[in-house]
């Protein structure tokens, strides 16, 4: 089973209820830079995700999707050219990382309404890094809708019901996503985040013109 022995399940809905953004800031131009600078043969693939999140190109940074089976949590060969993405994953966010991944929405898509069930979900934290992104793209966790900008970090309820749009005609979405084992440091920065950045589907459908 997809699990972290011995950790012990969070209560999300707690500690983040749908979304909450850090009081932590990064060096937007430096994150589009390194991933712009990537080889483009490492994309095209949805890096062995499936299922809802197929709607997605994929780029694991640190171990594997949850379909390949029971492998290392470690670093991939990708995370050599992404300094500055390492030092987030090491550095700025206080806890020790699992796995991490580039997840790029091309424009028009969208990952449906799901729920991350397994063990291995509720007793991490999960978070995203938008690195690349417009004003018709959604998060949508716990019933609401949130708009996440470049360079903020935000931790998702993913144990929650939560979705993904992206309502524009031509600019895909990147987001870096990542998972980190709760710690003191980690857990207060959470405590200190803006909670009530959320808006109900409903509006979030009037702003977005139903499109």
């Amino acid at each position: 089973m997809f699990d972290i022995p011995g950790q012990p399940f969070l209560d999300k809905r707690s500690l983040v209820g749908g979304c909450v953004r850090l009081p932590l800031k990064l060096d937007v131009d430096r994150l589009r830079g390194e991933v712009a600078a990537l080889p483009a043969d490492v994309w095209g693939t949805r890096g062995g995700r499936v299922g809802v999140h197929s709607a997605a190109e994929a780029l694991f940074l640190r171990g594997f999707a949850p379909a390949e089976g029971d492998k290392p949590v470690e670093d991939r060969p990708a995370l050599d050219c992404l300094p500055y993405i390492r030092s987030v994953l090491e550095q700025t966010i206080p806890a020790p990382p699992l796995r991490a991944l580039l997840a790029r929405l091309p424009a028009g898509a969208e990952i449906r309404p799901h729920v991350d069930l397994a063990p291995y979900f509720s007793k991490s934290l999960r978070i995203h890094v938008p690195i690349e992104t417009n004003d018709s793209v959604w998060m949508f966790s716990a019933g609401l809708g949130y708009r996440m900008s470049p360079g903020e970090i935000w931790v998702l309820n993913n144990s929650a019901e939560h979705a993904v749009w992206n309502r524009h005609d031509s600019l895909p979405r990147t987001h870096l996503i990542s998972d980190f084992l709760p710690t003191p440091a980690l857990t207060a920065l959470l405590a200190e985040g803006e909670r009530d950045l959320g808006m109900p589907i409903a509006q979030v459908e009037a702003v977005a013109g139903g499109h």
